[in-house]
C-alpha cells in the first residue's frame, strides 16, 4: 500500500480588474494586501466583490468622469491633482473608494450565521464596520468629486 501526497492548489491568479479606458484597473492582490482580505475569502469571491464595488464607484462618478473628458483629459490619472508617493492622489482615492466598496461588500456576506445568540452578536458587532467601509468610500469619491462631506444625524 502506498501513500501519495498531493501538493495543494495553487491560487488562482488574480488578474487586475478593468473597466473603461477612463479608469485605472484594480489589482486586486494590492486590494487585498491594503484592506486585510485574508485567504480565507476566496479569488472567485473577492473579484465578484470588487467587480462590483467598480461599478458602483464609477456609476457614482460618471457625470464627474465625462466632464473630465469633455475638458480633455482622457484617464484619470491625466487630470490634474496633488502627486503622493508620485501617484496622483485621484488615483489614490479611486483605489481606496473600490476597496472598502469591496470589503464592505465579502465582511457583510462572509459573516457566520450561526443561529446561537453568539453568533447573532458576532455578525451584529460587524454592522458597525461595515458602515465604515462604505462611508469611507464615499468619503473618497466625495474627494475625488470635490464636495464636502458632512455628517447629518435626524433628531
Amino acid at each position: 500500500m502506498s501513500f501519495v501526497v498531493a501538493a495543494p492548489a495553487a491560487d488562482p491568479v488574480e488578474a487586475p480588474i478593468g473597466s473603461s479606458a477612463f479608469w485605472p484597473a484594480i489589482d486586486p492582490v494590492k486590494i487585498r494586501a491594503s484592506q486585510r482580505i485574508d485567504s480565507s475569502i476566496t479569488s472567485d469571491r473577492l473579484r465578484a466583490a470588487l467587480i462590483e464595488a467598480v461599478a458602483s464607484a464609477n456609476g457614482e462618478m460618471e457625470t464627474w468622469k465625462q466632464t473630465q473628458i469633455a475638458a480633455g483629459y482622457a484617464t484619470l490619472d491625466a487630470v490634474p491633482a496633488e502627486k503622493i508617493d508620485n501617484i496622483s492622489i485621484l488615483l489614490h482615492r479611486y483605489e481606496r473608494a473600490v476597496g472598502c466598496f469591496a470589503k464592505a461588500d465579502v465582511t457583510e456576506h462572509m459573516r457566520d450565521f450561526d443561529t446561537t445568540n453568539e453568533g447573532h452578536s458576532q455578525a451584529a458587532a460587524l454592522n458597525p464596520v461595515i458602515d465604515e467601509l462604505r462611508r469611507d468610500a464615499r468619503w473618497a469619491i466625495s474627494a475625488i468629486l470635490g464636495i464636502g462631506r458632512s455628517t447629518v444625524e435626524l433628531i
